[in-house]
């Protein structure tokens, strides 16, 4: 009979196009899922467009009850942790991991991941009060910890634990090659959206949420206009604040300038459109959309609360107190390059850090049989 492969419990809570998702998405592709398959545990309320991907490659899915509904949730997980008799579980839902694996414990699975993908801001102090109270208890029922960086490992876990190396940073890798410039790309996605080749084209990928901060995004980007009046400002995804932001755009009189895409499956493609990423967020973990615009050679102009782990590369950290006519300076002076560069082939290959992690799931399995 042939082996089966191990499956992991991949703790997803909402599943929408967000950039943990992404994360996990982009790990579970490369894996060799003849080996390591993944089971999908997912909020029964949100869209869950990954859902038939992940069927098609054998991952199995389960909607399970919102995690605010918490003895709802964590019955349910019970149930299905104990049915599929899991090794492994994997939560990626930073603090709130606290239920799921509390749950993985209450079953005695072995393994009990802990991965933290995000920090606080402190512009969300209800939120943050709600993750610093919850931080203690995730650690205590987690085995193993993982985190997306540095500064998102020290944040959850304490300097101690990093220091000691008991922290496993899994970095947010991708496939760098689908990210490379394309100069036939770049004319194509400019001609389609009717944008001049010699305009400045800045661009932004990320939720309509608070933590993206997409007001001042439109704020610097008035700015911008009063240096450029040729530029475009590029806005892809989907989120809570999308309308709401459409409407600032009108406020402040930039809509005709400012283009609203949606959620795009095209995504390389319009980097290589792109001049300059702006990431002007109140707080990050290690930013997906970074790697992938550094590897597309574009500049990045980041807030200060970004992690810092990307700046050897093509980055500007400024402060959101500098003000939108600071960052309309740098975005107007910034240079892309047309190149990935070398050093992400080392950190972020979605091939050699895949690997990684298979051989980490095989080996917990085995030594937890």
């Amino acid at each position: 009979m042939e082996e089966q492969p191990i499956r992991i419990a991949q703790i997803m809570g909402i599943m929408n196009n967000g950039g943990v998702e992404a994360v996990v998405m982009n790990y579970y592709r490369a894996i060799d899922r003849t080996r390591v398959q993944f089971d999908f545990f997912v909020d029964e309320t949100c869209s869950f467009p990954q859902r038939e991907e992940i069927e098609r490659l054998g991952g199995r899915c389960y909607l399970v009850p919102s995690y605010a509904r918490a003895i709802a949730y964590v019955r349910a997980l019970c149930r299905l942790f104990r049915e599929n008799q899991y090794r492994i579980v994997h939560s990626q839902i930073n603090t709130m991991g606290v239920l799921p694996l509390f749950a993985a414990w209450l079953c005695k699975i072995p393994v009990r991941i802990c991965h933290n993908h995000s920090t606080t801001s402190r512009n969300e102090w209800k939120k943050n009060l709600m993750k610093i109270l919850l931080r203690p208890m995730t650690r205590l029922f987690a085995t193993r910890y993982y985190a997306c960086g540095d500064t998102a490992a020290r944040w959850m876990f304490g300097n101690r634990l990093v220091d000691a190396g008991r922290v496993t940073v899994l970095p947010n890798a991708i496939d760098l090659s689908a990210f490379a410039f394309s100069a036939e790309e770049r004319k194509a996605v400019r001609a389609e959206l009717q944008i001049p080749y010699d305009a400045l084209l800045i661009g932004h990928v990320g939720r309509f949420s608070f933590t993206k901060n997409h007001a001042f995004l439109l704020r610097i980007f008035q700015a911008v206009l009063k240096i450029r009046p040729d530029a475009r400002l590029l806005l892809i995804g989907e989120g809570e604040l999308y309308d709401s932001t459409i409407q600032l755009s009108k406020d402040l009189g930039i809509e005709q300038s400012v283009l609203f895409l949606g959620v795009r499956k095209d995504v390389p493609r319009l980097y290589s459109a792109m001049d300059v990423f702006c990431l002007p967020s109140y707080y990050e973990g290690l930013p997906v959309v970074m790697v992938e615009s550094l590897a597309n050679g574009l500049a990045c102009v980041v807030s200060d609360q970004v992690t810092k782990e990307l700046n050897a590369y093509n980055v500007l950290q400024l402060p959101l107190e500098d003000g939108a006519e600071v960052w309309a300076k740098a975005l107007c002076e910034a240079k892309r390059e047309f190149t990935t560069p070398e050093a992400l082939f080392d950190q972020f290959d979605i091939t050699k850090t895949s690997k990684r992690l298979e051989a980490y799931y095989l080996a917990q399995s085995c030594a937890n049989a």
